[in-house]
C-alpha cells in the first residue's frame, strides 16, 4: 500500500507540473498574441482562437486575463519563439520548439538534455527537410463529403483530409492557408467548434527503436517535457 501511495503521489506531481507548465505556455501564448493585434478579442481574431484553445485545456480564467492585462498596462516582456534540430538513437530525429525569454539559457538547458540522453544537435535546417510543416484543423458534426465541400466554396485546397476514430475530420493544410480553412468552415458551419487547431510538424518517413535505443529515447522525450521553456518537441519515432 505504501509503494502505491508513493506511486499516485508521483502521479500527482507529474500531473501538477504538466499544468503548471500548459499553463505557462498559454500564459506567454496570450501575452503574445494580445500584444500583436491587441487586448481586445473582439478585435483580435488570434486573441480569441487561442483564449478559446486555453479554456478548452481547462486553463483557469486568471491565466488568461493576467497575461491580457500585462499588455493594457504596457508591462514588457520580450518572448521568441526558437526551434532546435537534432538527431538521437537509431536513426531518431527531433525538432524542438521553444518559447523563451532568454534563448541562450534554452540552449543551454536543451544541450545538457542532449548529452545525457545520447542525442546531437543538428545544423538549421537538417533535420527540418525531412518534415512537413502543415496547418491542422478538425471538427466534429460534419462528413469529410461536406468538410470539402466547404473548403471548396471557400477556395481552400488542402493537403490532406482524414477521419479520426471518434468521427473528427482532419483536414491538413499549408501553413498559409489554415487561417483561410477556418474561415471557410466557420462560413459553411456556424458556430463549430475546432477540436484541433494547430501548426505542426510531420516527418516524412518513421523509424521504430526498441531495447536501449526506445528507453534512452523515451527519456530524452521526458526530459525535454519537463524544461519549461519548450512547448512542443516533434520526431520521427513510431512509439
Amino acid at each position: 500500500m505504501g509503494r502505491a501511495h508513493e506511486v499516485r503521489k508521483a502521479a500527482m506531481a507529474k500531473t501538477a507540473a504538466k499544468k503548471t507548465k500548459l499553463y505557462s505556455y498559454y500564459g506567454k501564448e496570450i501575452y503574445l498574441a494580445a500584444k500583436a493585434g491587441g487586448p481586445e478579442p473582439d478585435g483580435n481574431l488570434s486573441l480569441r482562437r487561442l483564449i478559446e484553445k486555453a479554456k478548452k485545456e481547462q486553463v483557469p480564467a486568471d491565466v488568461i486575463n493576467r497575461n491580457i492585462d500585462k499588455v493594457k498596462k504596457g508591462v514588457a516582456e520580450d518572448y521568441q519563439t526558437v526551434e532546435y534540430e537534432a538527431f538521437a538513437q537509431g536513426g531518431s530525429s527531433l525538432i524542438i520548439k521553444c518559447l523563451t525569454d532568454n534563448s541562450n539559457r534554452t540552449i543551454s538547458f536543451v544541450k545538457t538534455v542532449f548529452n545525457k540522453c545520447g542525442a546531437k544537435m543538428a545544423g538549421q535546417g537538417a533535420v527540418s527537410f525531412m518534415y512537413e510543416h502543415l496547418g491542422v484543423v478538425g471538427i466534429k458534426g460534419h462528413s469529410e463529403e461536406e468538410v470539402m465541400d466547404a473548403l471548396i466554396n471557400g477556395d481552400v485546397e488542402p493537403n490532406d483530409i482524414e477521419v479520426e476514430d471518434d468521427g473528427t475530420v482532419v483536414v491538413y493544410t499549408e501553413v498559409p492557408d489554415l487561417n483561410n480553412a477556418k474561415k471557410a468552415l466557420e462560413t459553411a458551419f456556424p458556430g463549430i467548434t475546432f477540436e484541433i487547431d494547430e501548426i505542426s510538424y510531420f516527418s516524412k518517413d518513421t523509424v521504430t527503436l526498441e531495447g536501449e535505443d526506445k528507453e534512452k529515447f523515451e527519456r530524452l522525450l521526458d526530459m525535454l517535457d519537463e524544461l519549461d521553456d519548450v512547448s512542443n518537441v516533434y520526431h520521427n519515432v513510431e512509439l
